[in-house]
């Protein structure tokens, strides 16, 4: 891949999935919401509130700058930044800079098995044919800041960070996203394979409110069970089985907390009506 080299923002440590003794570990990140949101590698069975709009634009159809307004832009940009993330020209009229991707990741992802197995357990999977392999989900809030060409497309920054994390899935599975905001509102927008992040980030300034890049699953259609592994489709069932338990836990103690508010406020009503005169 041209001009793609990725530079750590936050980067997740990975050491605990791997340390475990199974072939397909997955870990469950902590609710962000009062709602636990439960999902197998397709979808979820209770979801949270939507809070961004899916807005439909053609893509693929980019602003074209002559020379002169690139070179006008990039001075502005580089004016606007308060850290050393420049953008540079090129003397064949491309540029170089930097974009942050934000993972917005609600599957797990799969990684290569770790080094340290057993000549048993290698010749176990040899002979059953299964490829061995660890699936976890990436902590919340991660991002990347990758250094790319005005000329990297959207899929060469996907395999990218995809590189980068060591992920074995198929590129295909994600999608690169534009998100905006407008009159207190989120507008996502799906960037086809042809369209060149560093463009739009010059485009639209550094403001990440104004434009920021977003790594999300790419909605195809049903996903292909029979490409995991039974201890895989095993592992799907035991966390969703002690998700599903703590969900109902909650509510059972929500529900027990607005009985109680109101018995009591029923005593209190008691109480003053019997006090009062008939």
């Amino acid at each position: 891949m041209k001009d793609a080299v990725i530079s750590s923002d936050k980067s997740p440590s990975f050491e605990k999935t791997w340390g475990s003794s199974t072939s397909s570990g997955y870990c469950s990140g902590d609710s962000d919401s009062e709602f636990e949101q439960y999902f197998t590698a397709r979808t979820s069975f209770i979801r949270k509130p939507k809070q961004e709009k899916d807005e439909q634009v053609e893509s693929g159809k980019q602003q074209e700058l002559s020379v002169a307004e690139i070179q006008q832009k990039v001075k502005e940009y580089n004016a606007q930044i308060n850290s050393n993330l420049f953008m540079n020209l090129n003397k064949d009229g491309s540029y170089t800079g930097f974009i942050k991707v934000q993972f917005k990741l609600v599957r797990p992802v799969s990684v290569p098995p770790p080094r340290k197995g057993t000549a048993t357990q290698d010749s176990v999977c040899k002979k059953s044919g299964v490829k061995r392999r660890t699936s976890f989900y990436l902590p919340k809030d991660t991002s990347k800041h990758l250094h790319i060409s005005s000329r990297t497309r959207a899929r060469e920054v996907i395999e990218a960070l995809l590189k980068k994390f060591t992920v074995v899935d198929n590129p295909g599975k994600f999608a690169l996203f534009e998100r905006t905001e407008r009159h207190g509102q989120v507008f996502l927008r799906k960037l086809s394979d042809e369209e060149c992040p560093l463009h739009l980030r010059l485009c639209a300034g550094p403001n990440e409110k104004t434009l920021s890049l977003v790594l999300k699953e790419n909605e195809t259609g049903e996903v292909n069970w029979d490409a995991f592994s039974m201890p895989e489709l095993k592992n799907f069932l035991r966390m969703l089985q002690r998700e599903e338990e703590e969900h109902v836990k909650q509510i059972m103690q929500r529900y027990a907390l607005a009985r109680t508010r109101m018995q009591e406020a029923q005593a209190a009503t008691s109480a003053s009506g019997g006090s009062t005169p008939g």
